[in-house]
């Protein structure tokens, strides 16, 4: 069986590719490290829905499928300095 490397996206809550961090990543600390980057940068001021990350996992077969959603992108910037 042969083995395949790891890749990872960053996708929106809709499950679609992000708007913004459409990429592939080769490990899932990468991953999330740029979403909690975005969220609280570029994507502190957008409404929580268009904030919220999902992290996805490319399959053996090819299709992606969603492994976390990272809590700092789901909450306001407001809520996470209290």
């Amino acid at each position: 069986m042969a083995s395949h490397r790891s890749r990872y996206r960053l996708a929106g809550l809709d499950g679609q590719p992000h708007p913004v961090l459409d990429t592939t990543y080769d490990g899932l600390e990468s991953a999330l490290t740029e979403a909690q980057n975005w969220c609280s940068g570029q994507g502190a001021s957008c409404a929580p829905a268009q904030r919220g990350i999902a992290v996805q996992v490319r399959t053996g077969t090819g299709s992606w499928r969603t492994i976390d959603y990272p809590s700092s992108c789901l909450v306001p910037s407001s809520s996470m300095d209290s």
